[in-house]
């Protein structure tokens, strides 16, 4: 059987201190990655209302930099941390990682790859680009960076997915 959970990965916090997964089981995420100088950058300040939206409930918001597209997260360490931090980010952001390419993270080969996660193939065409997880860690939905965080299509998603299980 296909362990298609995203729970198996660790990853590294903007401080380099590493994290696994499995820390955020049993919540609804949205991970997505980002980078400070995209023009979809004013899509900070949507995550931060869906993040707001959800709070009473087991949501959480992850977000990846990655200078794949553009140069468009020039930034490292804690100018990044920085920067999130002018734009009012409330959710975790992890370090710099690669999403596309033979260099790309476990994870976001693991999201490229249908055979690895069960679910789907996508990845990332551009910065935002945000993937669906479900309360077990599964890969339910993704959308392309055009997609603002507050819609409702992305809000109705995660509602659903919260009142599954209760």
């Amino acid at each position: 059987m296909i362990d298609n959970s995203i729970y198996r990965f660790i990853v590294q916090t903007i401080g380099g201190e590493e994290i696994s997964l499995s820390a955020y089981s049993n919540k609804v995420l949205l991970i997505v990655n980002t980078a400070s100088q995209c023009g979809f950058t004013p899509q900070f300040n949507d995550l931060v209302t869906l993040k707001n939206n959800f709070a009473e409930h087991d949501f959480e918001i992850l977000a990846f930099p990655s200078n794949d597209f553009g140069g468009q997260e020039p930034l490292e360490g804690s100018a990044i941390t920085q920067f999130c931090a002018d734009m009012g980010v409330n959710f975790p952001v992890f370090n710099k990682i690669r999403v596309r390419g033979p260099y790309a993270d476990p994870l976001y080969r693991f999201f490229a790859d249908k055979k690895l996660n069960g679910i789907l193939s996508s990845v990332p065409r551009w910065n935002f680009h945000k993937f669906l997880i479900n309360k077990s860690g599964v890969v339910t939905d993704f959308f392309y960076p055009f997609t603002n965080p507050a819609s409702s299509k992305i809000r109705k998603k995660v509602a659903r997915l919260l009142a599954e299980n209760k």
